[in-house]
């Protein structure tokens, strides 16, 4: 019997061959998730753990080391619907291929995550996460919408918080399912609700439910509830489940709070803190309001000591008055004792003339000074003393005028022109002297006699001494 040999066969070894085929399933098979129920499950002394996924038709022999299970925050057995991350190998020891899981969740809640970061990956690439957009919220909202379901924990914490930090607060509640069938469109029309609110418009938006599992607060995970509120006209917040709880919701509305609690502690002043702040500011504007009391007051005090008695200086100015005329009267009479007189009357009454118009600025300058409340009584008795001056001034001049006239008259008997009319002449010589005496003169010189009207001038022919 002959046996032939195929010289051109490749012979590998089993090694070699689980080697190739790890790589083809490394290469054709990156990061994947798959679904089934656990089977044979057991946690090894080393910490890490191992079972089998199955369904109805297969099943597919896993690993998770400890160093990627001591994140997983449930307890995985035997008979659970799970969901397992991870990539495929092969095991070479037994030549069978396996899934190396990393990341491990209940199948229900999975699928609900799964949605939830694609949601929530698609709405951040459109911006609607983005802090440009979000809406600052008002120092002090008169009118809160509170979106929340009427029966719940959430609107009774709320309320309490709001009643404790500022009772003054308006709030108002849209009652809402939070959770169910129902939930999504009716927390849809109770935000479009509160924008369109005509009666008595809000000023903000509170968007709240208590604690629950992800598919509890689903409906805050949804894109018909993400765009109403990220489309909302007036500011929200958003408190949805406990801290740890972050729904989409929370991510597109303009202020996020950990708990329904937190919420109403953001959305409210400390009436305490406001109190405190209006007491300051009411002792700030009482001591201020005395500070300029006091200015005032000081001002007030300098001004009395420099206004004069009004009557005071009347009085002063009648008797200034009363000096003028005394020296107006020798003035007169001084002036009388030269003959140029229509000259020294101007001058008097140019004297006269300005007495009395400093007297009048004077009287303006103390009315200009004088504030007029306090000088309205005396306005009356400034008016009559004005008027006595000017009649003591009118009776001054008057008695003035009848004393020069009286000396005008002893002027004319006395003076040399009434001689001139009776046919006298005055003779003076060239240089203007009167001439008294024959002697002054010699035969030859000028001379010129002024007569009662015009000058006669002639040259001496004899000069007769007697």
């Amino acid at each position: 019997m002959s046996v032939s040999v195929d010289s051109n066969r490749q012979v590998v070894t089993v090694s070699e061959l689980t080697r190739q085929v790890r790589g083809l399933l490394e290469g054709a098979f990156p990061t994947l998730y798959v679904e089934g129920e656990i089977s044979n499950f057991t946690r090894a002394q080393s910490g890490h753990w191992y079972f089998t996924l199955t369904d109805d038709k297969a099943q597919l022999r896993c690993a998770m080391f400890r160093g990627r299970n001591q994140a997983i925050k449930f307890n995985p057995n035997s008979g659970m619907q799970v969901v397992v991350r991870g990539k495929l190998g092969l095991y070479d020891a037994r030549g069978e291929f396996q899934m190396i899981a990393d990341f491990m969740e209940e199948a229900g809640d999975g699928a609900l995550r799964r949605a939830y970061e694609k949601l929530k990956a698609e709405l951040q690439a459109q911006g609607l996460f983005d802090q440009e957009r979000k809406q600052a919220l008002p120092s002090l909202a008169n009118h809160v919408a509170i979106i929340t379901s009427p029966v719940g924990a959430a609107i009774h914490d709320v309320l309490t918080v709001m009643g404790r930090r500022f009772p003054g607060m308006r709030a108002t509640l849209l009652p809402s399912q939070v959770q169910g069938d129902e939930a999504v469109p009716q927390l849809v029309k109770a935000l479009a609700l509160a924008n369109d609110y005509q009666d008595d418009p809000f000023d903000l938006i509170l968007l709240t439910r208590g604690g629950g599992s992800l598919e509890d607060l689903w409906a805050f995970n949804t894109e018909p509830v993400a765009r109403a509120v990220a489309g909302s006209r007036l500011p929200v917040v958003c408190a949805v489940g406990h801290e740890s709880d972050v729904s989409i919701a929370d991510l597109v509305a303009d202020l996020r709070a950990a708990t329904p609690s937190a919420a109403a502690e953001l959305i409210t002043p400390n009436a305490e803190a406001w109190l405190g702040d209006f007491k300051a500011y009411e002792a700030s504007l009482v001591a201020g309001m005395q500070r300029a009391l006091s200015d005032r007051g000081r001002e007030l005090t300098h001004l009395r000591k420099r206004l004069r008695d009004p009557e005071r200086y009347l009085q002063e100015l009648q008797q200034r008055a009363d000096d003028l005329s005394r020296r107006l009267v020798g003035l007169a009479q001084r002036q009388l004792e030269g003959y140029r007189f229509p000259e020294w009357q101007r001058r008097l009454e140019a004297a006269v003339r300005r007495q009395l118009d400093k007297q009048r600025s004077r009287l303006a300058a103390l009315r200009l000074l004088s504030p007029q409340a306090q000088f309205d009584a005396y306005d009356a008795q400034a008016r009559a003393l004005r008027d006595k001056l000017t009649a003591a001034q009118g009776a001054l001049l008057a008695a003035a005028g009848k004393r020069l006239d009286l000396a005008v008259g002893k002027l004319n008997t006395l003076s040399p022109l009434a001689t001139l009319e009776r046919g006298f002449a005055i003779v003076e010589d060239r240089d203007g002297h009167v001439l008294t005496q024959a002697a002054a003169v010699k035969p030859g010189d000028e001379i010129s006699a002024r007569l009662q009207a015009g000058r006669v001038k002639a040259t001496v022919s004899s000069v007769e001494s007697s």
